[in-house]
């Protein structure tokens, strides 16, 4: 996707300071029914430019397959876009190791006119969140993958007033279906089964919404 050149100037200005490298653009169908959206890119990422291009990634493509949607045909995007880095050094204070993160307010607040914009020029009738930091970003903090997992939200989201820069409700209704992140099952391997169950719920939502 290439951005309108104002808004990355914007985002460009104001990640000045933030402990932020690299920049991945959201990829994908431009006309995509389903969009997709992470929590920031790793370093995986940062090094193949490919949003989902690490482990999650292998993950995430394998729920598509599975409920018969090829990757191609979505849209995939992320709520930072580059990868946030926290600096650690060793126990023997001998190297200085750049883990990744998760991303700040400040961080998420940043990047949200790219993340607007998208939504607006693509229009999907789905948008799947992988991860609370998705998720909380279009529909606010009272909302929770533990909660509302393979729920069907249909509701104003939140967007970004660039003259404030405060969030507010939009004009349009979307449909959010809440997931957990690929990578969860790497930490807890009985969600396997619960991610299935929501994937199809996201099957059954294409079915009735983008066929």
């Amino acid at each position: 996707m290439r951005y309108p050149s104002h808004l990355i100037k914007r985002v460009t200005n104001n990640m000045q300071g933030l402990n932020l490298e690299g920049f991945i653009a959201g990829q994908g169908n431009p006309h995509a029914c389903v969009m997709i959206i992470g929590e920031a890119p790793g370093r995986t990422e940062i090094e193949s430019h490919i949003p989902f291009s690490g482990k999650a990634g292998k993950e995430l493509t394998t729920s598509l397959q599975q409920i018969g949607v090829p990757r191609e045909t979505v849209y995939i995007t992320s709520a930072v876009r580059s990868r946030p880095f926290a600096i650690k050094q060793d126990k023997r204070n001998a190297t200085v190791k750049y883990p990744n993160r998760k991303p700040s307010q400040k961080e998420i607040t940043v990047h949200a006119p790219l993340l607007d914009w998208e939504i607006t020029q693509i229009r999907p009738q789905l948008i799947l969140t992988l991860g609370n930091t998705a998720l909380q970003r279009l529909v606010g903090k009272n909302f929770t993958i533990s909660k509302y997992h393979g729920a069907v939200l249909h509701q104003k989201i939140l967007q970004l007033d660039q003259e404030t820069n405060e969030y507010q409700r939009s004009v349009n209704e979307y449909r959010v279906v809440p997931l957990y992140h690929p990578a969860a099952v790497f930490y807890n391997r009985r969600l396997a089964s619960v991610i299935q169950t929501d994937w199809d719920v996201v099957k059954r939502a294409i079915t009735v919404h983008c066929m």
